[in-house]
C-alpha cells in the first residue's frame, strides 16, 4: 500500500501592530477552547472540500485575508483535498504537539494531530484577532496514510502572501 501525504500551506500573516498588542494581552486558551477552535476550523475545511463551496471558510478567515483573496484562492489551495473526508476528527481527541502560544506578531499558534486510522491528520493553525475574535490566518494540514510518502500540493499561497508579515514558525 502506498503512503500518502497531502499538504497545503496557507500562510497569511494578518496581525498588525494594534492587533498584535491586543493578542498579546489575551489569555491563553483552555484545552477545551483549543479543541473547539481546531475542530471547528478543520470541519469547516471538510465541508468546503466536500461541497466545493469555500465561501463559508472564506467568511471565517481574518479580514486582511478576505480583503486580499477570494474564496476561489482557497478552492485552488485545497484542490487536492476535494471530495476527501476528514470529519472523523469530530469524534477523535486531538493531540497537541506544542502548547498554544502567541508569537511576537500576535498570532495564536496551535499545533498537533489527530491519531486516526488508517491515516493521521496533522495540523498547524494560526489565528489573529480580527473583528474582535480569533480568526484563521494560516493553515497547514497534512493527511498521512500509514504506508505512503507522496507529497501533495505545495505552498501555493505562501508565495502569494509574501507581502504579509508571517507569524509562522
Amino acid at each position: 500500500m502506498n503512503r500518502t501525504m497531502i499538504g497545503i500551506v496557507l500562510a497569511v500573516g494578518a496581525a498588525m501592530a494594534a492587533g498584535a498588542a491586543i493578542a498579546q494581552s489575551q489569555p491563553l486558551l483552555t484545552p477545551l477552547v483549543e479543541e473547539v477552535m481546531v475542530k471547528t476550523t478543520l470541519l469547516t475545511l471538510n465541508d468546503a472540500n466536500l461541497t466545493g463551496n469555500y465561501d463559508v471558510m472564506h467568511a471565517k478567515m481574518a479580514k486582511a485575508f478576505r480583503e486580499k483573496f477570494g474564496s476561489d484562492t482557497l478552492e485552488k489551495a485545497f484542490r487536492t483535498f476535494a471530495g476527501k473526508h476528514i470529519d472523523i476528527i469530530a469524534a477523535t481527541p486531538l493531540v497537541t504537539t506544542h502548547e498554544a502560544r502567541i508569537d511576537r506578531n500576535g498570532a495564536l499558534m496551535l499545533r498537533g494531530y489527530f491519531d486516526t486510522t488508517p491515516s493521521r491528520l496533522n495540523y498547524s493553525l494560526d489565528y489573529a484577532i480580527s473583528e474582535g475574535e480569533w480568526k484563521l490566518i494560516a493553515i497547514d494540514v497534512k493527511v498521512k496514510e500509514s504506508s505512503t510518502s507522496y507529497a501533495g500540493a505545495a505552498n501555493l499561497l505562501a508565495h502569494a502572501t509574501a507581502d504579509f508579515p508571517t507569524p509562522l514558525k
